[in-house]
């Protein structure tokens, strides 16, 4: 079933109904097709000392015309901040460039300067501002051997400068390390900062809503606006579609909004209340939690809310679903053994395991992308929680967090390099990000509390 989510009324584009999000009504627009790279350039992978990554210097691009000139700032500083993320380069801090000379064309780039400041590759790039139109170009060069190994152009509007970007980063990534980077992927969670209050609740609680964000916490969007309780956000593969857990009937159910059309989809059709959806790695199925005959278990459904069939079948409670990158077997915390538990189960419901032994408490597993083979969890360490990873080939946990507040609700960069989590370090709760083996923590949301983190492909 769907349903129209919001119309534009009138001049101005007023938007109204359960969604509302600035930008959203279409897909987002890309970078356009990069220009062909220039027959001299040499697609070369540039290296450090031995034994040392290379050293990244990211200038200022150059405004061409006057009126670029804050953009170029922008797209040198989340260029620079993109490829510092995943720490596969050592960048040059930026407050150190004072020293080299400033070229405003490729033919001016002072490489024995750079050479002096200890780079072996530096970024140089030009943006032009015509109307509401830039031309971004970007080349990557080997400071040794003064060749571009890297070259392109995009063009479009100014309307999303960070969009350039990251694009620039994930493809420079891909390139120079055959990494699969995530400078355009998003997040989505829930959070309470509009402190609504629900309506016609007896209980004085606080709505919260489902928002997406940038991976790096910028451009925040509201995408729900019905005054309930929106939880447990999730992407759909595709990234074009979140499921996710709402309280606007009185009781929880699952529905889908399709975020570029404007659409809403209820596939349980309110049978039961269901909740916790998670989509299956090719998108055609939604594991989920449901008390529909009479227990809350783990049922599958198709996308479309067709063909379910029931997952598991015990007295304990049986929820949190995360499928395996195959989707041949899905995890889930189950509180069978006494105290939550995680467990695992085939897609059949065939050959059902449990994983934590060690752990008191045990919560919210998330299965990594490949090349892990992981599931990182919540578990209990004294008064609070701590994101804790275990190793499906050896059977041994380590942990990510250390007691900094309490942390929860793990969720996997596309990649399997970076974990989202909610924390408590920041005083309330917040969404933080961090790699896999623990270090480069970044704060990722500042208002109100914010739950359940999702990251998108």
């Amino acid at each position: 079933m769907k349903k129209k989510l919001f119309a534009r009324l009138g001049i101005g584009g007023c938007v109204v109904g359960a969604v509302a999000v600035a930008g959203l009504a279409q897909a987002p627009q890309q970078p356009a097709a990069p220009a062909p790279q220039q027959p001299s350039e040499i697609a070369v992978v540039i290296s450090g000392d031995p034994g040392t990554p290379p050293r990244y210097a990211v200038p200022d691009f150059i405004a061409l015309t006057p009126e670029a000139a804050e953009q170029a700032k922008t797209i040198g500083q989340v260029l620079f901040d993109d490829l510092n993320f995943e720490r596969e380069f050592y960048m040059i801090p930026r407050d150190t460039y004072s020293s080299v000379p400033q070229a405003r064309t490729a033919d001016q780039i002072p490489f024995a300067a750079w050479r002096e400041l200890g780079a072996d590759a530096v970024v140089f790039g030009t943006v032009q501002k015509t109307g509401n139109m830039v031309k971004v170009e970007v080349r990557l060069y080997n400071v040794r051997s003064r060749q571009s190994v890297f070259a392109k152009e995009y063009s479009g509007t100014d309307g999303n400068l960070r969009l350039y970007a990251h694009t620039m980063s994930d493809e420079i990534h891909q390139q120079q390390r055959a990494l699969r980077g995530v400078a355009r992927t998003k997040l989505t969670f829930s959070s309470n900062r509009n402190r609504e209050k629900l309506v016609g609740s007896v209980e004085n609680r606080d709505v919260k809503e489902v928002y997406i964000t940038d991976y790096d916490g910028a451009g925040q969007r509201r995408i729900t606006t019905n005054r309930q309780l929106n939880i447990t956000p999730v992407w759909a593969p595709d990234a074009r579609s979140i499921a996710y857990t709402s309280y606007r009937r009185g009781y929880p159910d699952i529905f889908v909004a399709l975020i570029y059309q404007g659409l809403q989809e209820e596939p349980t059709r309110g049978v039961g209340q269901n909740w916790l959806p998670m989509y299956s790695p090719d998108g055609t199925r939604i594991c989920f939690t449901s008390n529909r005959d009479g227990n809350p278990e783990l049922y599958i459904m198709n996308r479309d809310g067709s063909g379910v069939r029931r997952l598991t079948n015990h007295p304990a409670i049986d929820t949190t679903p995360t499928w395996s990158p195959t989707g041949t077997q899905v995890a889930f915390t189950s509180d069978r053994a006494g105290t939550p538990q995680i467990y695992v189960v085939g897609a059949d419901g065939l050959n059902l395991r449990r994983l934590t032994t060690t752990e008191s408490y045990a919560d919210r597993p998330t299965w990594s992308p490949p090349p892990f083979n992981e599931i990182a969890y919540t578990g209990r360490s004294g008064p609070g929680y701590d994101v804790k990873v275990y190793d499906l080939a050896s059977g041994q946990t380590h942990q990510v967090t250390f007691g900094e507040g309490s942390n929860e609700s793990p969720a996997y960069s596309p990649n399997g390099r970076h974990l989202a989590f909610t924390s408590t370090r920041a005083g309330r709760v917040h969404i933080f990000t961090i790699g896999r083996d623990g270090r480069g923590a970044k704060q990722i949301t500042r208002e109100g509390d914010n739950y359940t983190p999702a990251w998108s492909n």
